[in-house]
């Protein structure tokens, strides 16, 4: 394991890694969370959650330091509750994903992340009844922070790779969950790209940071970082990718790690 002294900067995701399935963040975490930053080591959350969901984080965390939201698309500070940086896809490019996309898999159901808020499609389901429903036209008249891709039926994994033989090198696709959703970024986006650009900006190298995940969007991240741990409950991939792991979400398996680092 990497000793304390080395690491400078901890990234974690956040649902499934230190959110628990109850979606809460234990004490405990929040805890070990704090003793990153009483170190002197920066503290970055990592997630693909859009800023609209962060607040009960930074209300959780105590409204400290930044996240990379998005999937690496925007810079949130958790402290202002404010987006400082963005790297959306822009509506050319959207209007070419969605074409791309349809042909191939024609019962795909769209919905965009925009800076001004969520809009998406008739046909995707989404809890939250709240959100603007919208024709395909409202969908490509904004830059979009993330694409996001549904399918009632076709298993993600499957789901993927179907999509990133055909969106090739216009965009990055990942996964997040354990149904059929697509979450795309512009180009060369994605959570190790924006932990890499904070970390040149804080004079801290890949060597230096400690990361945590759970699903394959986070894959990026935790090959960028020095030191990564894959959650007992990570998807198959990630377990297989990652040289360490540690306890589940729902055991503090993130919280574990820390504690051990930082007392």
């Amino acid at each position: 394991m990497t000793g304390m002294e080395d690491v400078r900067l901890v990234a974690t995701d956040l649902d499934g890694t230190v959110i628990r399935s109850d979606r809460t963040i234990s004490d405990r975490t929040v805890a070990a969370l704090s003793r990153v930053e009483a170190s002197g080591a920066h503290l970055v959350l990592v997630t693909g959650r859009p800023p609209r969901w962060m607040h009960e984080i930074a209300e959780a965390t105590g409204h400290r330091g930044l996240a990379i939201c998005a999937n690496g698309a925007l810079v949130y500070d958790l402290r202002t509750e404010e987006v400082v940086e963005s790297c959306p896809i822009e509506t050319d490019v959207l209007k070419e994903l969605i074409e791309r996309l349809r042909a191939t898999v024609p019962d795909l159901a769209f919905a965009a992340e925009q800076l001004s808020g969520f809009v998406h499609e008739e046909a995707y389901r989404t809890r939250d009844a709240n959100l603007r429903v919208g024709e395909l036209e409202q969908l490509l008249a904004l830059p979009a922070a993330k694409l996001l891709a549904q399918h009632r039926t076709i298993d993600p994994d499957t789901l993927l790779a179907r999509a990133r033989a055909v969106v090739g090198d216009l965009a990055e696709v990942t996964h997040a969950s354990n149904y059929g959703l697509l979450e795309i970024s512009a180009a060369g986006v994605s959570k190790a790209s924006a932990l890499a650009q904070l970390c040149d900006t804080l004079g801290v190298t890949a060597g230096q940071v400690l990361a945590f995940g759970d699903m394959p969007n986070d894959l990026p991240l935790l090959a960028w970082a020095g030191t990564s741990y894959a959650v007992a409950n990570a998807h198959p991939d990630v377990l297989a990718a990652v040289d360490h792991h540690t306890a589940s979400n729902d055991e503090d398996g993130v919280a574990l790690v820390l504690e051990e680092l930082f007392g």
